[in-house]
């Protein structure tokens, strides 16, 4: 585990980009500055893009870079404080008031205290990294919720008082953009929109993490998927469908589908809805001819 803090670790926009790169994460400078932001302001960071742009996987690189855990937060349509916040072991706490008898017994102490994501990160804020995902799909009570966490890195419990982080932790949020977020969780942010990647840095991405891609290939594939997706369709491929596109076709190359074919045949990795396949199928041959030229 790394003992360096956050700050010591992340020294610059520079820095964050070569560590990220290390962790196999082609990051822009937008996104190392962003990060080295929040991290040199102590403020958490807000993520917003396209599904399948990278946003979760940043959240992995600095928890890896920094050696520590990632405690994630899923939000979804009903997330509420039981699962985001700590929830009384109420059995427990039953069960000890009979064993008790007519002993007096702190019924609110820690053994009948269940850690959730958001308490377990004030609790550890030197060895994690919180990852609160996708919170458009929470709703707006559940991020009103959140703005005491946000904005003084603590949380009121009524039993117990208020717990306090001894040290900013390290938060970073995301966002698909199904809904706009309220603008008090935007201001206790430093904010980044990440966008897809353009052909050459999407070819790199490729290269970083499908080794056995050759280079060209991984070219063509991020040329072909930028032009796919300036296409009507309903679900765009994100970076991971390019990265298994190339290591498809790859793989059927090697067993003897010559090109372009090869792409033609793996196309159910990239685009994985019917009627996406249906408007690619006339246009597809033309795009990988001008991919591959």
């Amino acid at each position: 585990m790394n003992t360096q803090s956050a700050t010591e670790v992340f020294v610059s926009p520079e820095t964050v980009a070569e560590h990220f790169a290390a962790c196999r994460y082609i990051a822009d400078e937008p996104l190392a500055t962003a990060v080295f932001l929040a991290i040199r302001l102590g403020k958490p960071l807000l993520i917003e893009g396209m599904p399948g742009v990278g946003k979760t996987e940043a959240a992995k690189a600095v928890a890896q870079i920094l050696g520590r855990d990632l405690i994630r937060l899923q939000c979804y349509e009903g997330v509420d404080a039981q699962h985001a916040l700590y929830e009384w072991n109420y059995q427990r706490q039953l069960l000890a008031i009979r064993q008790a008898d007519k002993a007096d017994i702190d019924i609110y102490d820690d053994r009948f205290l269940i850690e959730r994501p958001l308490l377990r990160s004030l609790r550890n804020p030197e060895h994690t990294v919180l990852l609160v995902d996708e919170i458009d799909r929470a709703d707006h009570e559940f991020e009103a919720l959140l703005l005491e966490y946000l904005s003084d890195f603590q949380i009121s419990i009524p039993e117990r008082g208020t717990v306090s982080a001894s040290q900013p932790p390290v938060v970073i949020l995301t966002s698909n953009r199904t809904r706009e977020l309220a603008e008090a969780l935007r201001r206790r942010c430093v904010y980044h929109w990440i966008a897809y990647p353009e052909p050459g840095r999407e070819a790199a991405i490729i290269a970083a993490r499908a080794p056995g891609v050759a280079e060209a290939t991984a070219s063509a594939v991020a040329r072909a998927v930028s032009a796919i997706r300036a296409r009507p369709l309903a679900k765009p491929p994100g970076i991971s469908e390019s990265v298994e596109w190339a290591n498809a076709a790859t793989v059927l190359e090697k067993g003897g589908s010559p090109w372009p074919e090869a792409f033609r045949r793996a196309i159910g990795v990239l685009i994985k809805d019917e009627e996406d396949l249906a408007l690619m199928r006339t246009e597809l041959p033309r795009i990988l001819d001008e991919a591959l030229a």
